[in-house]
């Protein structure tokens, strides 16, 4: 039985259609790649922390966390306290500070930019961890810092 030119077409949209529905990071790993390990250092207590790390694993990470806060972390990744969050990260040799999205450290690891890492100051609403029903339709604007090792910062990624 030949297939029809019809009939292939169909499948065709169909399987492009499946392909779609996948989550970003499904359709550029190849099947057995290991997702990027990201390692988390937070309070114990943290709802949002534990709220960001849901997002990391939705976004194609795997985590490792440790609950004993993250001052230390922070400072021994060279993060200053202007930049600080709630909880801090590495991944790929990058610092990540706060409820960074994780479409923007799929980014930094892919671009690999000259710098520290990335940073969310404080806990902006509506933020990846700080999205949840409690906070309603709230967003606040914020912006993702691509942070230097010299203490400067610029714009990576703005969210308004």
């Amino acid at each position: 039985m030949a297939i029809t030119s019809i009939e292939r077409r169909r499948a065709l949209i169909a399987g492009a259609v499946a392909l779609l529905a996948l989550p970003a990071w499904a359709r550029t790993d190849p099947p057995g790649r290991p997702k990027p390990m990201v390692q988390i250092w937070k309070s114990p207590s943290c709802g949002c922390c534990k709220d960001w790390i849901v997002h990391l694993e939705a976004n194609g990470f795997a985590t490792q966390v440790s609950d004993v806060g993250n001052a230390a972390a922070r400072k021994r990744l060279g993060i200053q306290d202007k930049h600080g969050s709630c909880h801090t990260a590495l991944v790929g040799g990058y610092a990540i500070e706060g409820h960074v999205p994780g479409k923007d450290i799929q980014r930094l690891l892919r671009e690999r930019p000259a710098g520290i890492g990335l940073a969310v100051p404080f806990m902006p609403v509506g933020s990846p961890g700080m999205d949840g029903p409690e906070y309603g339709d709230r967003k606040d604007p914020y912006d993702v810092l691509l942070l230097a090792k010299d203490g400067s910062a610029r714009v990576f990624q703005s969210y308004r």
